[in-house]
């Protein structure tokens, strides 16, 4: 470079482009783009930096690390967005709301993050949103179900159908498909995911001619249900509607045997983790679930790329909540794209824009309050693993 310069007498060496004339060039290009709103801070500092705020600890702990080999899958399938590397920079929750809440501040205020993914719980995510909100940060759900999540929200969004659909379908289904006419609930008051299913499967199911004839109340955590299981036993239901998470749905599958009691038991999504298997043994055998996704419906052609990726990496099925931990991390980019930036107001708009996205749990389109219109699918417990049943369309 020296002998160039001195081969060309007069001519001022920053015209040839050298090293400080490029930094130059790029530091007076990045004060343009933050200029105009195509560029934050996450991104203007090598890369763009998403924020996970997951339970890597914690009850919720099984869940947390699926949707977070579900991200990491993701971003080895697409590592890059708008010409730029993404990074990621994960803060374990440990189960727990404050945690959550702290966590979000971090990743906004320390990480400096172009946008959010995260939480697992509807508990936890309701105590993160409303901080990404005020920073206008958009934050996407993998599978938090709770409405009120997203309600009245402009910078949050879910890949995860919601608590009111889920609970509807499975009244339906309960009527309809397993011909119940009574029902036992027994829902897990602390979390407000369980208090929320139940509470919209009750509606249902007694608007469509349905007795609800038992209904009791376990804590997170429990590990006795006797109480309840005698309370609800003596009253002969057709099915128990038990929507709550993985461990406690596993103990009370156990205990029901334990107890004589034959009656089904259906929950939700949140139950469907390969510990409720190991947990519960024989016991969960015809165990029926609504879920988000089962491997036998993967039909985009990113989902059997994503499939074939994960499980060859894996060595396990692909499951519902890593198939949504990919669907946020792909929608995020692909709204990043469409907002041309890291905007947060253009990317939560682009998000909200979204029609017939061809993701790994199907085609989304974002409906009112930044709720992904999709059908909910059936599975059944059947010889030690998740079997699929039907798909119910809203």
């Amino acid at each position: 470079m020296t002998s160039l310069f001195r081969g060309c007498r007069g001519v001022p060496p920053r015209l040839f482009f050298g090293v400080y004339d490029l930094r130059k060039i790029f530091y007076l290009a990045t004060i343009w783009l933050l200029g105009w709103g195509l560029l934050s801070p996450a991104a203007a500092a090598g890369g763009i930096k998403i924020g996970l705020y997951l339970p890597m600890t914690g009850p919720a702990a099984a869940m947390g690390q699926m949707v977070y080999e579900g991200i990491r899958m993701a971003q080895r399938l697409q590592p890059q967005v708008l010409g730029q590397e993404v990074k990621l920079s994960l803060v374990d929750t440990r189960s727990d709301r404050i945690e959550a809440a702290n966590a979000v501040s971090r990743l906004i205020e320390k990480e400096k993050v172009a946008a959010i993914i995260g939480e697992v719980i509807s508990s936890d995510t309701l105590a993160g949103v409303p901080i990404a909100e005020r920073a206008q940060v958009p934050n996407i759900a993998p599978t938090a179900t709770n409405p009120l999540v997203t309600q009245n929200r402009k910078f949050a969004f879910r890949a995860c159908f919601v608590d009111d659909l889920q609970g509807r379908v499975a009244a339906r289904f309960a009527r309809e498909n397993l011909k119940a006419n009574k029902v036992a609930l027994l829902i897990d008051q602390a979390q407000d995911y369980c208090v929320g299913l139940a509470n919209y499967f009750q509606e249902e199911f007694k608007k469509r001619g349905g007795e609800i004839v038992a209904v009791s109340y376990i804590q997170t955590g429990d590990q006795d249900f006797s109480a309840q299981i005698s309370a609800l036993k003596g009253k002969n239901p057709d099915l128990i509607y038990a929507p709550n998470y993985y461990a406690e749905s596993a103990l009370l599958a156990k205990q029901l045997q334990d107890l004589g009691v034959k009656a089904p038991i259906l929950t939700g999504d949140g139950a469907q983790v390969p510990e409720l298997l190991s947990i519960g043994g024989q016991a969960v055998e015809g165990m029926y679930f609504t879920a988000h996704f089962h491997r036998q419906a993967a039909a985009t052609p990113l989902a059997q790329k994503f499939l074939q990726a994960y499980e060859t990496e894996y060595k396990k099925d692909l499951d519902a909540f890593t198939a949504l931990a990919a669907d946020s991390y792909f929608l995020l980019l692909h709204a990043m794209e469409k907002a041309g930036g890291t905007d947060g107001p253009k990317v939560a708009q682009a998000l909200a824009a979204t029609r017939d996205f061809p993701g790994v749990t199907g085609k989304i389109t974002m409906g009112p309050d930044h709720n992904p219109i999709k059908g909910v699918v059936v599975l059944k417990v059947e010889n030690g693993k998740f079997a699929y049943q039907t798909t119910i369309n809203p």
